[in-house]
């Protein structure tokens, strides 16, 4: 039985968690909404045809978005946001430190501490918040809480409660497509590992299942769409590879939990040499663990983890070879979903784990270390208060602009009024709305420097067609010009009405295609449209900020199947209920544990 550290000691570990979390995110706990590259957070979001998945285009934000519209009736859309990225930085920190606890209970606070800083304070953390990555990073924050459930269930006799902190990790990772395989694949590859109590198939069987069903909404998006069944542009691919830091290979940029594709999303401590200086440090502090660990060796939990780090590092590497993008690009036209996997450093998450394992059992080296260099007289390798707390000041020192707010990148924006009034407008309305310009992303005066994701799909109670056409290495996310990758979406219909909105077609076209409204957002570079065009639509709403026109005449409705539709309700209301399923079997079981403690 593991002993349970008491009172004030226990709280230490959620508490410091939390202090890390509320440091990291700062100014965007304030009034506002999160507006930051792919994140977007709005007052009010809607449950769409597109949010549930019912579109062409590739389904990456199923469940996401569908949960969010739900949540966002109740409460404003951007403190559903901001609360749910808060307590995702917390439940990565808190998680790292039981994880170190149930894998090493020898280790003492100071060294749990030290997991939950190198599991929050490190540059993957930094540049998914600066990519706006938020419910990615709620699938990472549930990676050491699997290793968690994993342990519990091999180590206990089968029963329902004790699969239920499994069940509402994978939910919570299952946010995003992502998320989901990359739980999936950790929790899986653990329950096969051989031992423990449990019969090794039916752990394995049950996990399968589980993983599946809180993939549900989006295999069924995908399957029923046929978005990404033909594959994705290959261009992708080598945009979208892992990047090599200043004074760093690309495997050393990785290595280090860096390496973004983006460039431009990333802190300004890493884009000099001191990435390499940061880089050393890390490594150095896991390496200090590595004989410690190799000697519990024969625990198959750490050499799972201990290869998944590796093969999330080398991997990605390998992928921004030339050899490695030629392979990458004929399987994302080729297999289908391969496309999920193009943006190759996101996997690096899986290394945090064992990363995090490392530096906590390396304490007792730093320990001795110090003992040698400052105590010499000292027969006893010392408290690991000291080495515990001199690493946790170097992890934080090694990336002092995760702080507040990515250096203030992070910070709440407010939307005009100008987009209630439309969302108004059209509520109850018919037909899809065209955006101008043509485009994934936006530059407005309100939202900073970074390009943000278009808010109007999320903003407006109607459908708006997309095509995920993405310009990538732009210094502004226009069309034409120098310098930028432009990488095909997967929504023909979409491509067919920037078509008729930017060269030549007619109201007739527009209703022809489903399209009743068309809104111009000012103030954002892009492709001038149609003016001859636009001057044929009714204007209903024109300020500053937003231009609204309907389209005359009658619109012809974009019919789905009761089947398909049927199909992604119960898809999302089957993840639902896994996640509110698997947290009341966490709470129920955690007041038996708290009735019968001699059982825990």
């Amino acid at each position: 039985m593991i002993a349970r550290p008491a009172g004030l000691t226990r709280l230490a570990e959620p508490a410091f968690g939390l202090a890390l979390a509320l440091v990291i995110l700062g100014p965007l706990l304030g009034p506002g909404h999160l507006l930051v590259r792919d994140a977007v957070s709005t007052p009010r979001s809607y449950l769409t045809d597109s949010a549930l998945g019912l579109s062409d285009a590739a389904a990456r934000a199923v469940p996401q978005d569908a949960a969010l519209a739900v949540a966002s009736t109740v409460v404003d859309g951007g403190v559903v946001v901001k609360v749910v990225l808060l307590l995702a930085l917390w439940a990565a920190g808190w998680g790292a430190a039981r994880m170190v606890a149930v894998l090493l209970p020898t280790a003492a606070l100071p060294a749990r501490l030290l997991a939950s800083t190198v599991t929050l304070w490190n540059p993957y953390v930094a540049e998914r918040l600066l990519q706006g990555h938020w419910s990615l990073l709620t699938g990472y924050a549930t990676l050491p809480w699997i290793v968690v459930a994993v342990v519990a269930i091999r180590r206990s006799t089968p029963g329902v409660l004790v699969w239920c902190p499994l069940v509402f990790a994978l939910a919570a990772a299952g946010l995003t497509p992502t998320g989901a395989v990359m739980a999936s694949l950790l929790a899986l590859l653990l329950l096969a590992t051989p031992g423990g109590r449990s019969r090794r198939g039916v752990r394995v069987l049950v996990g399968a299942l589980i993983a599946a069903g809180v993939s549900a909404p989006w295999l069924a998006a995908t399957a029923l769409s046929g978005a990404g069944a033909q594959g994705a542009d290959p261009a992708g691919v080598a945009a979208f590879a892992a990047r090599a830091e200043p004074g760093l290979a690309t495997v050393g940029s990785l290595a280090g939990l860096g390496g973004i594709w983006n460039a431009d999303a990333v802190p300004g401590s890493r884009t000099s040499l001191w990435a390499l200086i940061a880089t050393v440090l890390l490594l150095t502090l896991v390496a200090c663990g590595l004989p410690a660990l190799w000697r519990r060796r024969r625990n198959p939990i750490l050499v799972v983890l201990a290869a998944l780090a590796v093969v999330a590092v080398v991997l990605p590497a390998l992928g921004a070879t030339g050899w490695g993008l030629t392979v990458a690009e004929w399987a994302v036209v080729h297999v289908p979903g391969f496309g999920l996997l193009r943006d190759a450093q996101k996997w690096v998450a899986l290394a945090v784990p064992f990363y995090a394992l490392a530096a906590a059992v390396g304490v007792g080296v730093l320990a001795a270390l110090g003992r040698r260099v400052f105590t010499p007289d000292r027969t006893d390798a010392g408290p690991p208060r000291a080495a515990a707390g001199v690493a946790i000041a170097v992890v934080l020192l090694s990336l002092p602009d995760l702080a507040w707010g990515v250096g203030g990148a992070l910070r709440p924006v407010h939307y005009p009024d100008s987009w209630q009034q439309v969302a108004a407008v059209l509520d109850g309305a018919d037909g899809d709305v065209a955006v101008l310009p043509a485009g994934t992303f936006r530059r407005f005066p309100y939202s900073g420097s970074a390009p943000v994701l278009d808010p109007a799909p999320r903003m407006l109670p109607l459908d708006v067609p997309q095509s995920g056409r993405l310009l990538v290495g732009s210094s502004e996310p226009t069309f034409g010009g120098a310098g930028y990758t432009d990488i095909d979406g997967e929504s023909e219909r979409a491509d067919m009405i920037d078509v008729v909105l930017h060269f030549d077609g007619t109201t007739d076209d527009l209703a022809d295609l489903g399209v009743g409204w068309v809104l111009v957002e000012h103030g954002t570079p892009g492709l001038p449209a149609n003016q001859d065009l636009l001057d044929t639509l009714d204007r209903v709403h024109d300020d500053e900020h937003l231009t609204l026109y309907r389209v005359p005449g009658d619109v012809a409705p974009q019919h789905y199947s009761t089947f398909h539709r049927g199909a992604l309700v119960a898809a999302h209301l089957l993840w639902a209920m896994l996640l509110t399923g698997g947290a009341l079997g966490c709470v129920v079981g955690a007041v038996r544990r708290r009735v019968r403690p001699d059982q825990s």
